[in-house]
């Protein structure tokens, strides 16, 4: 409630001197009633959607951003735009496809960009076109680095002071340390140079996550180079395709070249030209793909060195090859613990803590339900949020069992897997790839494989933007043990059972912590079998009958 109506501002001006000064607007009243607040909440009649904003406009207007519900455009998420106004109680379209927008103060003006393009127009009214818009390529702004440089030197101890959870700073005077290192802006000649300063000054508070990012840089002109999501060798002065990785060509950010629909090339084929240009050997076989990244590419390939049975075939190579070899590494491991194990366990890898870390515990862990015991894999996990729903579920236990006519008797909770569970680490583990192993270990569900953790499980976020666009963190949420102890910062969690990635056995196709991982969990199952559980009698109950005539 916005209690009392907003007094009137007084616009007169009172002379002096030469002088006209304004009287400052007085401050508006608010009260607000919390007797029964609860009560006055009503709904909107707004339909349904997948709404990402909500923005106050002019009085009665709402903005809200819609976006897809699934979203397979790649790049940065486009979403609509609709104004609701409560006079007119319904909703109407204001922009449609873009990526970011702003509200004025006074709800009189947005600004949406699209694509590269940026335009202002008035909020009652849908845009439309070219109207409004912004020809930002020809603004240009004119700074001064070294006094730029300055001002955010002085700003980043401001936002450690203001934002670090420890108040004491770890035991360090930051106006002293402050003092310290100012001389050394003397000699920063670079935006990287002034970085590496922040690194190493904020570095003295002994404190993981705090990260120094982005900032003003000379740009610098990329070549996207093609990839095929393929291995080569050299062999008779060619390049060979060695092996075809696979992906999921349904799936717009795992598409393999090699393996679509169409694409007639094969795993010992030679990549003899490209777009018409032959392909040899010592040149690096990637300079043939400059600027064929997302473009139809014709390559020729063929069985012999000679061109000898070649073919033309046209392909779309990707700019990156990192989710495809990563979907490689997950389903190789996958296979590997289900041979090692005879299929009896599964095999689920967490990437991180946060949506990519969700996804794949939803994707691999519930469709090997069923499975006698599970290896789930952090190694390299990057955190993100603290994941007790992922402990909580690796520690489910059986509450019951169901049966019916027909079929086979199961478990409830159905979701779930209660044999032995061993979970892998290693130093590339951090923040909430920490708290997992951490969670992992006192909930005791099972035992950690691997080397101890890089130990920095501290919260982040929520910061003032440097001048000049950078940023820098400074943790402020903090995580301590029940007992009372920082049991994970600058500490890590130690593994069970310790064991290194001998680069030799990495080398010959091994990998040691995965392989000491099965061994570990079919040790528990052989020590401790699954749980059986015998199938009560059917009920048999007296039931007496009236006696016939």
């Amino acid at each position: 409630d916005s209690g009392k109506e907003a007094a009137k501002a007084d616009d007169k001006t009172a002379a002096k001197g030469d002088e006209k000064v304004t009287k400052p607007k007085p401050a508006v009243p608010v009260t607000i009633d919390f007797e029964n607040l609860g009560q006055r909440i009503v709904a909107l009649p707004i339909p349904p959607e997948n709404y990402g904003g909500v923005f106050a406009g002019k009085e009665g207007q709402l903005f809200l951003e819609q976006y897809p519900v699934v979203d397979i455009s790649g790049g940065p998420p486009k979403f609509d735009v609709v104004r609701f106004d409560l006079e007119k109680r319904k909703v109407e379209p204001v922009a449609k496809g873009v990526s970011q927008f702003y509200l004025s103060s006074d709800g009189e003006k947005m600004l949406v960009r699209s694509g590269k393009s940026w335009a202002i127009h008035p909020s009652d009214k849908a845009s439309s076109g070219s109207e409004g818009a912004l020809d930002v390529a020809s603004m240009q702004i004119y700074v001064d680095p070294p006094a730029e440089w300055r001002q955010m030197y002085d700003e980043v101890w401001r936002i450690e002071r203001d934002f670090l959870y420890d108040p004491h700073f770890h035991g360090l005077d930051l106006a002293a340390a402050k003092k310290a290192y100012r001389p050394y802006l003397a000699g920063v000649g670079s935006r990287d140079d002034l970085t590496y300063l922040f690194e190493e000054m904020t570095g003295n508070i002994s404190l993981g996550h705090t990260f120094v990012r982005r900032g003003d840089r000379p740009p610098v002109d990329a070549v996207k180079v093609g990839l095929l999501g393929a291995d080569y060798a050299v062999e008779n002065g060619r390049y060979r395709i060695t092996h075809i990785i696979q992906g999921e060509n349904w799936n717009p950010d795992l598409r393999a070249p090699l393996t679509e629909p169409g694409v007639d090339v094969h795993e010992g084929d030679y990549l003899l030209a490209v777009n018409g240009v032959p392909v040899q050997a010592p040149n690096d076989v990637y300079s043939y793909f400059q600027n064929t990244a997302g473009v139809q590419t014709t390559i020729r390939v063929g069985p012999s060195p000679d061109g000898t049975g070649a073919r033309n075939v046209t392909v779309v190579p990707i700019d990156s090859e990192s989710h495809l070899r990563k979907l490689a590494w997950i389903d190789a491991n996958r296979r590997k613990v289900d041979a090692l194990s005879g299929g009896r366990l599964a095999y689920v890898y967490l990437p991180d803590t946060a949506g990519g870390g969700y996804t794949n515990f939803n994707r691999y862990f519930f469709s090997q339900v069923g499975k006698e015991g599970a290896v789930i894999d952090e190694r390299f996990n990057h955190g993100g949020d603290l994941a007790d729903y992922i402990v909580d579920y690796l520690g489910r236990k059986p509450m019951s069992r169901v049966m019916s006519r027909e079929g086979e008797d199961y478990t409830e909770p159905v979701g779930a897997i209660f044999g032995p569970k061993v979970m892998i680490i290693n130093q590339f583990s951090g923040s909430g790839g920490d708290a997992l192993p951490w969670y992992f270990r006192k909930a005791s569900v099972g035992t950690l494989v691997g080397t101890r953790t890089w130990g920095g499980l501290v919260g982040i976020g929520n910061y003032p933007t440097l001048i000049d666009g950078g940023t820098i963190t400074a943790p402020r949420w903090a995580i301590y043990g029940l007992s009372g102890q920082w049991e994970v910062e600058n500490q890590g969690i130690p593994p069970d059972v310790e064991v290194e990635q001998d680069p030799k056995l990495v080398r010959e196709g091994h990998d040691p912590q995965l392989e000491r991982a099965v061994a570990v969990a079919l040790d528990d199952l052989k020590n401790h079998p699954p749980q059986t559980f015998p199938r009560p009698a059917y009920p048999v109950y007296q039931h007496p009958l009236p006696s016939g005539q």
